[in-house]
Protein backbone atom coordinates (compact mmCIF):
# COMPACT_ATOMS: atom_id res chain seq x y z
CA UNK A 1 0.00 0.00 0.00
CA UNK A 2 2.83 2.41 0.65
CA UNK A 3 4.49 1.80 -2.43
CA UNK A 4 1.52 2.66 -3.84
CA UNK A 5 0.90 5.53 -2.41
CA UNK A 6 4.17 6.80 -3.33
CA UNK A 7 4.31 6.00 -6.79
CA UNK A 8 0.18 8.26 -6.74
CA UNK A 9 2.28 10.94 -5.36
CA UNK A 10 5.56 11.04 -7.73
CA UNK A 11 2.82 10.76 -10.99
CA UNK A 12 0.51 13.45 -9.13
CA UNK A 13 4.07 15.58 -8.78
CA UNK A 14 4.62 14.90 -12.56
CA UNK A 15 1.25 16.42 -13.20
CA UNK A 16 1.85 19.14 -11.15
CA UNK A 17 5.09 19.77 -13.47
CA UNK A 18 2.38 19.70 -16.59
CA UNK A 19 -0.05 22.03 -15.03
CA UNK A 20 2.75 24.67 -14.38
CA UNK A 21 3.92 23.79 -17.86
CA UNK A 22 0.59 24.79 -19.47
CA UNK A 23 0.10 28.43 -17.11
CA UNK A 24 3.85 29.25 -18.39
CA UNK A 25 3.24 28.97 -22.07
CA UNK A 26 0.13 31.00 -21.57
CA UNK A 27 2.25 33.80 -20.52
CA UNK A 28 1.84 33.36 -17.01
CA UNK A 29 4.95 32.80 -14.67
CA UNK A 30 3.96 30.68 -11.51
CA UNK A 31 5.16 32.24 -8.61
CA UNK A 32 6.33 30.01 -5.50
CA UNK A 33 4.86 30.28 -2.20
CA UNK A 34 7.50 30.04 1.11
CA UNK A 35 6.30 28.91 4.31
CA UNK A 36 7.25 26.50 6.66
CA UNK A 37 4.72 23.73 6.55
CA UNK A 38 3.93 23.70 10.14
CA UNK A 39 1.10 23.65 12.59
CA UNK A 40 1.01 27.14 13.05
CA UNK A 41 1.02 27.94 9.12
CA UNK A 42 -1.47 25.56 8.99
CA UNK A 43 -3.72 27.09 11.63
CA UNK A 44 -3.20 30.54 9.99
CA UNK A 45 -4.25 29.44 6.90
CA UNK A 46 -7.49 27.26 8.11
CA UNK A 47 -8.83 30.70 9.73
CA UNK A 48 -7.90 32.51 6.57
CA UNK A 49 -10.31 29.87 4.57
CA UNK A 50 -13.19 29.47 7.15
CA UNK A 51 -13.25 33.41 7.19
CA UNK A 52 -13.01 34.33 2.95
CA UNK A 53 -13.52 30.92 1.23
CA UNK A 54 -15.59 28.30 2.76
CA UNK A 55 -18.79 30.81 2.76
CA UNK A 56 -18.72 29.50 -0.97
CA UNK A 57 -16.66 26.43 -1.56
CA UNK A 58 -16.51 23.07 0.34
CA UNK A 59 -13.63 20.67 1.53
CA UNK A 60 -16.29 17.87 1.06
CA UNK A 61 -12.97 15.29 1.69
CA UNK A 62 -11.36 16.72 4.74
CA UNK A 63 -13.11 15.79 7.94
CA UNK A 64 -13.47 17.89 11.19
CA UNK A 65 -12.16 15.40 13.27
CA UNK A 66 -9.27 14.86 10.72
CA UNK A 67 -8.50 18.33 10.84
CA UNK A 68 -8.39 18.16 15.01
CA UNK A 69 -6.08 15.37 15.78
CA UNK A 70 -3.57 16.23 12.87
CA UNK A 71 -3.21 19.83 14.31
CA UNK A 72 -3.99 18.41 18.00
CA UNK A 73 -7.31 20.65 18.57
CA UNK A 74 -10.36 19.68 20.45
CA UNK A 75 -13.56 19.60 18.65
CA UNK A 76 -14.56 22.56 19.98
CA UNK A 77 -11.40 24.30 19.02
CA UNK A 78 -11.58 23.02 15.82
CA UNK A 79 -15.39 24.11 15.03
CA UNK A 80 -14.56 27.53 16.90
CA UNK A 81 -11.45 28.34 14.15
CA UNK A 82 -13.45 26.89 11.08
CA UNK A 83 -16.59 28.28 12.07
CA UNK A 84 -18.97 25.43 11.50
CA UNK A 85 -21.57 25.97 9.15
CA UNK A 86 -24.97 24.96 10.48
CA UNK A 87 -26.10 21.45 10.37
CA UNK A 88 -21.99 20.52 9.67
CA UNK A 89 -21.07 17.03 11.38
CA UNK A 90 -17.81 16.30 12.97
CA UNK A 91 -17.09 12.89 10.98
CA UNK A 92 -17.92 14.20 7.60
CA UNK A 93 -16.40 16.90 5.46
CA UNK A 94 -16.44 20.15 5.32
CA UNK A 95 -19.36 21.51 3.49
CA UNK A 96 -20.47 25.28 2.70
CA UNK A 97 -24.24 26.97 3.37
CA UNK A 98 -23.96 28.26 -0.09
CA UNK A 99 -26.90 26.60 -2.04
CA UNK A 100 -25.80 25.20 -5.02
CA UNK A 101 -28.66 26.96 -7.09
CA UNK A 102 -28.28 30.30 -5.49
CA UNK A 103 -24.63 30.43 -6.74
CA UNK A 104 -25.34 28.94 -10.40
CA UNK A 105 -27.70 31.91 -10.29
CA UNK A 106 -25.44 34.56 -8.79
CA UNK A 107 -21.81 33.24 -9.90
CA UNK A 108 -22.98 31.47 -13.55
CA UNK A 109 -21.70 28.23 -11.95
CA UNK A 110 -21.63 26.67 -8.97
CA UNK A 111 -18.32 27.34 -6.92
CA UNK A 112 -15.91 24.09 -6.70
CA UNK A 113 -14.61 21.82 -4.73
CA UNK A 114 -11.55 22.72 -3.24
CA UNK A 115 -10.43 19.68 -1.56
CA UNK A 116 -8.33 17.89 -4.33
CA UNK A 117 -7.39 21.47 -6.19
CA UNK A 118 -3.58 21.44 -4.93
CA UNK A 119 -3.45 17.73 -6.24
CA UNK A 120 -4.82 19.40 -9.45
CA UNK A 121 -3.65 22.52 -10.26
CA UNK A 122 -0.18 22.39 -8.05
CA UNK A 123 0.50 24.52 -4.83
CA UNK A 124 2.16 27.13 -7.41
CA UNK A 125 -0.87 27.86 -9.69
CA UNK A 126 -3.18 28.21 -6.63
CA UNK A 127 -0.63 30.91 -4.82
CA UNK A 128 -0.34 32.73 -8.28
CA UNK A 129 -4.18 32.94 -9.15
CA UNK A 130 -4.93 34.47 -5.55
CA UNK A 131 -2.38 37.01 -6.52
CA UNK A 132 -3.25 37.50 -10.10
CA UNK A 133 -7.05 39.32 -9.83
CA UNK A 134 -7.24 42.88 -10.94
CA UNK A 135 -10.16 45.09 -11.33
CA UNK A 136 -12.33 44.75 -14.79
CA UNK A 137 -15.34 46.54 -15.49
CA UNK A 138 -16.18 44.89 -17.96
CA UNK A 139 -16.86 41.39 -15.99
CA UNK A 140 -19.70 40.58 -14.55
CA UNK A 141 -18.41 40.39 -10.74
CA UNK A 142 -15.90 43.54 -11.64
CA UNK A 143 -12.76 41.36 -11.40
CA UNK A 144 -10.75 39.62 -13.74
CA UNK A 145 -7.59 37.12 -13.45
CA UNK A 146 -4.59 36.96 -15.42
CA UNK A 147 -3.93 33.30 -14.89
CA UNK A 148 -7.56 32.52 -14.89
CA UNK A 149 -8.98 35.03 -17.87
CA UNK A 150 -12.84 35.65 -17.09
CA UNK A 151 -13.19 32.99 -13.80
CA UNK A 152 -16.44 33.93 -12.66
CA UNK A 153 -15.82 34.54 -8.67
CA UNK A 154 -14.45 37.93 -7.49
CA UNK A 155 -11.41 38.58 -5.53
CA UNK A 156 -12.08 37.45 -2.06
CA UNK A 157 -9.07 38.65 -0.67
CA UNK A 158 -9.49 42.27 -1.93
CA UNK A 159 -9.96 43.68 1.21
CA UNK A 160 -6.68 42.28 2.58
CA UNK A 161 -4.60 42.93 -0.57
CA UNK A 162 -5.94 46.02 -2.47
CA UNK A 163 -7.36 46.41 -5.40
CA UNK A 164 -5.09 47.28 -8.87
CA UNK A 165 -5.52 47.53 -12.47
CA UNK A 166 -4.26 44.97 -14.96
CA UNK A 167 -0.94 46.45 -15.13
CA UNK A 168 -0.36 46.60 -11.61
CA UNK A 169 -1.42 50.10 -10.37
CA UNK A 170 -2.78 49.67 -7.50
CA UNK A 171 -6.32 51.40 -7.21
CA UNK A 172 -7.21 51.08 -3.60
CA UNK A 173 -4.97 50.27 -0.52
CA UNK A 174 -5.73 46.73 1.13
CA UNK A 175 -5.59 46.33 5.33
CA UNK A 176 -2.23 44.23 4.60
CA UNK A 177 1.31 45.43 3.57
CA UNK A 178 2.02 43.83 0.80
CA UNK A 179 4.50 41.23 2.86
CA UNK A 180 1.39 40.15 5.20
CA UNK A 181 -0.77 39.36 2.22
CA UNK A 182 2.48 37.43 0.62
CA UNK A 183 2.74 35.44 3.82
CA UNK A 184 -1.39 35.08 4.41
CA UNK A 185 -1.85 33.64 0.38
CA UNK A 186 0.91 31.44 1.19
CA UNK A 187 -0.90 30.10 4.66
CA UNK A 188 -3.28 29.49 2.65
CA UNK A 189 -2.23 27.51 0.18
CA UNK A 190 -0.36 25.04 2.37
CA UNK A 191 -3.75 24.70 4.34
CA UNK A 192 -5.46 23.41 0.64
CA UNK A 193 -2.19 21.62 0.28
CA UNK A 194 -2.83 19.82 3.36
CA UNK A 195 -6.38 19.22 2.46
CA UNK A 196 -5.56 17.73 -0.80
CA UNK A 197 -3.26 15.18 1.14
CA UNK A 198 -3.75 15.31 5.01
CA UNK A 199 -1.18 12.74 5.11
CA UNK A 200 1.76 15.27 4.02
CA UNK A 201 2.07 15.82 8.24
CA UNK A 202 2.56 12.23 9.08
CA UNK A 203 5.14 11.72 5.91
CA UNK A 204 7.09 14.95 7.27
CA UNK A 205 7.32 13.37 10.97
CA UNK A 206 8.48 9.84 9.39
CA UNK A 207 10.75 11.49 7.39
CA UNK A 208 13.99 12.02 9.14
CA UNK A 209 13.77 8.06 10.23
CA UNK A 210 12.63 6.57 6.96
CA UNK A 211 16.11 8.52 6.32
CA UNK A 212 17.99 7.21 9.35
CA UNK A 213 17.02 3.81 8.26
CA UNK A 214 18.28 3.75 4.88
CA UNK A 215 21.47 5.44 5.62
CA UNK A 216 21.69 2.60 8.56
CA UNK A 217 21.13 -0.06 6.31
CA UNK A 218 22.77 1.44 3.48
CA UNK A 219 25.98 1.06 5.56
CA UNK A 220 25.03 -2.96 7.06
CA UNK A 221 24.62 -3.92 3.19
CA UNK A 222 27.97 -2.57 2.14
CA UNK A 223 29.65 -4.11 5.43
CA UNK A 224 27.84 -7.02 4.68
CA UNK A 225 29.61 -6.37 0.61
CA UNK A 226 32.88 -6.18 2.15
CA UNK A 227 32.72 -9.29 3.96
CA UNK A 228 31.52 -11.44 1.25
CA UNK A 229 33.90 -10.28 -0.96
CA UNK A 230 37.04 -10.82 1.54
CA UNK A 231 35.81 -14.79 1.47
CA UNK A 232 35.68 -14.88 -1.97
CA UNK A 233 39.38 -13.21 -2.38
Amino acid sequence: MRIAALVVLSFSALLYAAAGTAAEDDGVKLLKPHFEFNSETLLRGAKLFASRCLGCHNLKYLRYNRVADDLGMTKDEVEWMLMTPRGAEYNKGMISNLDTDDAANWFGTAPPDLTLEARYRGRDWIYTYLKSFYLDPDQPLGWNNHLFPKVAMPNILAPLSGARDAQGNILEKGSMTPQQYDQAVADLTAWLQYASDPSILQRKKLGPWVIGFLVIFSLLAYLLKRAYWRDIH
